[in-house]
């Protein structure tokens, strides 16, 4: 028997409208094409898939069993076209993101929650357990999107700028070092400098300042969370450097003092990666102004 969505569809027409002359304007075709579909059907089953001496037409136990039938797989046949018709119009899709830097979820989750707001239809989720393998994830497609400080050239991955920052020297407020007006590379031979646990080939303080300079702290210890940085710099157990925008609030606490890294200060671009065809979807563009703006409201409050 070669049943097909659309017998599937009349079975319930016909039950739903009871006769065959309503159905068929349900189904848009005429009474004689619904005629010839129902008896081509019947000769494929080799019974009678109604009771036609009855008013109103209804099924016969056989036409019950694909009545059934067709109330449980056209609802589902129903959603997988609406959500095929979403993608194609843009409103519907993934967005699961892998994070290189660590102090991102500071701005990351205002802006999620605003795309959210706008793009319900998204699946979004952050996959943390891509940080240190993130740029192959994208080009494996296991994520969408990574934010990242450190553009490398892949092809068919596109690194879309979002904004600028300013990598900042945070101290405990009775450190030597709050008399000088700014830091330089030498200032950390006798510090303990601590860090997010990553590479150091993607550290700012390293990259930009340590590394060219040749110069290697007193002690380097990790530390996961940026709350807890802040914790052990304030009790005088190390120094940090840490992005502009995570110092919005403490810098003006009576606990910490902050310097420019540098006399002139250091300056890097964070970016969102993305597959080349990706970036021009609507719910991905909305994603990277959000990414561009919100960020930057930020470092200004």
């Amino acid at each position: 028997m070669h049943l097909e969505f659309r017998h599937l569809r009349t079975i319930k027409a016909i039950h739903d409208a009871g006769g065959l002359a309503r159905a068929a304007g349900i189904l848009h075709i005429t009474q004689s094409a619904l005629s010839h579909q129902v008896k081509g059907l019947e000769d494929q089953a080799g019974v009678e898939l109604f009771v036609r001496r009855s008013k109103p037409l209804r099924l016969s136990a056989a036409g019950m069993k694909l009545l059934r039938l067709a109330e449980r797989i056209l609802p589902e046949i129903d959603a997988v076209e609406q959500e095929f018709d979403a993608l194609r119009k843009g409103r519907a899709g993934r967005l699961h993101i892998a994070i290189e830097c660590h102090a991102c979820f500071d701005w990351l989750f205002p802006v999620l929650e605003q795309f959210r707001r706008a793009w319900p239809e998204i699946d979004i989720d952050i996959r943390p357990g891509l940080a240190f393998n993130a740029l192959p994830a994208l080009a494996r497609e296991e994520v969408d999107l990574v934010i990242s400080s450190d553009p490398e050239k892949i092809e068919g991955i596109v690194f879309n700028p979002l904004f600028d920052y300013s990598p900042t020297f945070i101290a405990a407020s009775n450190s030597p070092l709050a008399a000088k007006p700014y830091v330089v590379a030498e200032d950390f031979a006798d510090q303990t400098l601590i860090t997010y646990p990553v590479d150091r080939s993607r550290s700012d303080v390293f990259t930009q300042l340590l590394t060219p300079a040749r110069v290697e702290p007193k002690a380097h210890r990790k530390v996961e969370l940026t709350t807890v940085i802040l914790m052990l710099v304030a009790s005088g157990r190390g120094v940090s450097v840490l992005p502009d925008w995570v110092l919005r609030e403490v810098k003006y606490q009576p606990d910490y003092i902050t310097r420019p890294v540098t006399e002139k200060g250091l300056t890097k671009r964070l970016n969102a990666a993305t597959r080349e065809e990706d970036a021009t979807e609507p719910y991905m563009a909305h994603f990277l102004r959000l990414a561009r703006t919100e960020p930057v409201k930020l470092q200004r409050a």
